[in-house]
């Protein structure tokens, strides 16, 4: 058996991440029959089915999405040795505007790893006004957190998130416990910006008629989590982000139902910058760290 082209198990990868082909399409910047054909031309290769249609769709056989699972470790493998022995030669200043919550709460917990391995990068860390600003003439590339839509722009997925209700164990001791959703309603509700999150995960959860908009508001994320830790209420917040409070016990998730956010994280530039040189190594670097932060 021949072993596949990159491209293909990239099309798989994708779309098993996403769950269509459309989307999958979206990420590697091919046309939706380009993805469709790789995928066939992957399953000729491989002797064995990966799709499986149901209703009007396509989904992973079960032994395409053990497939699909081991593809991506093997890309994550691949990837890792691309950002430990590409950076002889690269240099230069390069800037990048990240949204505040994930430039504090994930970017800077890894970025001193990029630098020691492009030493020769001056690296600037801006952030923007608005979570999906990508405007700043300043900045080379941008991690914005959208919906996608930035026309005459080169995008690229990072990653997809969900939000859960997060709270402090302090908090979680004076209340009680929390024996149903509706309880959330007996602490502060935390808000990034409006009440749409705590609005789609009360619903989800069959709270009827709640009263959210006396909660606290923030235009920041790391305000929303300072006062969770401090025991102020209970946020919504996503795994990517929270993770090492959650793993150093500052904060704790009170229930298992979760929202996928209709928004996500995105690598966003400009068409002419799409080569820049330091752009490609961060870029490989940073899916590389949102990997292993997944696993």
């Amino acid at each position: 058996m021949r072993i596949p082209s990159t491209q293909a198990l990239r099309a798989l990868d994708s779309f098993a991440r996403h769950g269509s082909v459309w989307r999958a399409a979206d990420e590697l910047h091919l046309t939706r029959s380009a993805v469709s054909h790789q995928l066939r031309l992957l399953e000729r290769d491989l002797g064995f089915d990966l799709l499986e249609r149901i209703g009007k769709g396509v989904a992973l056989t079960p032994r395409g999405q053990r497939y699909a699972s081991d593809v991506r470790k093997a890309l994550t493998v691949l990837g890792d040795a691309v950002t430990r022995h590409a950076g002889t030669g690269v240099g230069g200043s390069f800037s990048v505007s990240c949204t505040p919550g994930f430039a504090s709460l994930f970017l800077c917990t890894h970025i001193g790893e990029f630098r020691q391995m492009y030493p020769d990068v001056a690296l600037r860390i801006l952030t923007p006004r608005r979570l999906d600003d990508v405007s700043n003439a300043e900045a080379d590339a941008f991690i914005a957190f959208g919906v996608g839509n930035w026309p005459n722009r080169a995008v690229e997925l990072l990653c997809e998130i969900s939000f859960t209700p997060l709270c402090s164990p302090t908090l979680l001791n004076k209340i009680g416990g929390f024996s149903k959703p509706a309880d959330v309603l007996r602490a502060n509700l935390l808000h990034l910006g409006d009440t749409e999150d705590w609005a789609r995960w009360l619903a989800l959860s069959k709270v009827e008629n709640p009263d959210i908009e006396g909660g606290i508001f923030f235009s920041d994320m790391n305000l929303v989590f300072s006062a969770a830790i401090a025991g102020q209420g209970i946020a919504m917040g996503d795994e990517l982000t929270s993770r090492r409070a959650l793993s150093e016990g500052r904060l704790v998730r009170p229930f298992d139902i979760a929202i996928k956010s209709p928004r996500s994280y995105f690598l966003v530039s400009e068409h002419a910058k799409a080569g820049h040189p330091v752009l490609n190594v961060f870029s490989g670097w940073l899916r590389s760290k949102l990997s292993e932060n997944q696993r």
